[in-house]
């Protein structure tokens, strides 16, 4: 090997580390785009069968089933934004005008009336924390100006829905248009294959996208009716956020089930422990337990088998393994993911003994 091959290759790899950077530090910055991009994907994928119906069944042309579908969705989205933020709003304006003081004690009573009640109040730490005034130190200002803050926020992220719900609608409208881009990257002999995979994956996560979409939809009502009926302030916000909780798997349920607990607790402040607060929080979590019993036992079984048609034992393995990858991210996108890898490997690997284990259900 000469000296100037080897200067040629020291070249070449410096050449190709510099590229990678430039990449990464690129797809840093336009880390929005990218995350526009794949809500509107999912956004286009949920609304794939409402204009396959429409083209099919109902005889509309292409662009008019995709407008039908966007104002569809624009609908449903308008809904929740016109029922979910002006809850926040008021709650807001509600906590900005407490009393802090007063919520103060009213919480440190809580605390108070808990032990008691779990006889705590015998251990000489118990006493000590209990009487000591812990609670003195916390500033209960933080609530309203948080929840101000949030609902601020909100309002920047219209930008945001706008470039989501434009992207999707040219991504229903053209569908084409990223199977095009990517077969500029395929050989022409795999280019029928490549397009066969790209149609399985859109109906398998399509399918998967719209059971989430249920799913979701099953707990919010699960949840509203036992808040609803228990008289629990803001109830469908509260089974609105532990319902989209669920999306994230296995912690999801966990972090939903501790918000509902305290959330509950907290909306009757300054009322007795175990004649109101006590038997109402049993029963809201009774109630959270039955909707996540059904989750478990129905909606996930469903979508799992009619859509990624993958092992319940083999999904669990493919989420821990998302998670301890790129965290809570890693475990929404994991189920999606190995579905589009399993389809993929279908189709170019066919004869390989693994894959033909992994996919004989595909």
């Amino acid at each position: 090997m000469t000296a100037k091959t080897t200067s040629e290759g020291i070249l070449r790899a410096i050449g190709i580390l510099a590229s990678i950077v430039l990449l990464l530090i690129f797809l840093y910055k336009i880390q929005s785009v990218l995350a526009y991009l794949a809500i509107a994907a999912v956004v286009s994928l949920i609304g794939r069968p409402i204009v396959l119906f429409l083209r099919r069944k109902l005889k509309f042309n292409n662009t008019l089933a995709v407008i039908v579908t966007m104002i569809l969705l624009i609908g449903i989205v308008t809904g929740i934004i016109a029922l979910f933020i002006p809850l926040l709003v008021s709650q807001g304006q509600n906590l900005s005008l407490l009393n802090m003081e007063a919520l103060q004690a009213n919480v440190e009573n809580l605390y108070v009336q808990v032990t008691d009640y779990f006889d705590l109040s015998s251990s000489e730490i118990e006493q000590e924390i209990k009487y000591s005034k812990i609670f003195a130190n916390l500033d209960f200002g933080f609530i309203p100006n948080f929840l101000n803050s949030f609902v601020a926020v909100l309002g920047s992220l219209s930008v945001g829905l706008f470039s989501v719900l434009f992207i999707a609608f040219f991504f229903l409208k053209d569908s084409k248009l990223f199977e095009e881009g990517l077969l500029v990257f395929v050989p022409d002999n795999k280019e029928s294959r490549l397009k066969k995979s790209i149609d399985t994956i859109k109906d398998l996560l399509s399918r998967y996208f719209v059971g989430l979409v249920l799913q979701i939809l099953i707990l919010f009502i699960i949840y509203s009716i036992v808040l609803f009926a228990l008289g629990i302030e803001n109830a469908i916000v509260i089974a609105f956020l532990c319902a989209l909780l669920n999306l994230i798997p296995y912690v999801g349920p966990v972090i939903g089930g501790v918000l509902m607990l305290i959330l509950t607790m907290t909306s009757n402040l300054g009322a007795d422990f175990s004649s109101v607060i006590l038997p109402k929080t049993i029963y809201v979590m009774i109630g959270f337990i039955i909707g996540q019993l059904v989750d478990n036992f129905f909606s996930q079984p469903y979508i799992f088998s009619n859509s990624v048609k993958s092992h319940p034992l083999e999904i669990f393995l493919v989420i821990i393994i998302g998670g301890l990858l790129f965290g809570i991210t890693g475990m929404i996108i994991a189920v999606p993911g190995y579905t589009a890898i399993k389809v993929i490997l279908k189709e170019f690997l066919a004869e390989n003994k693994i894959v033909k284990s992994l996919t004989k259900n595909l």
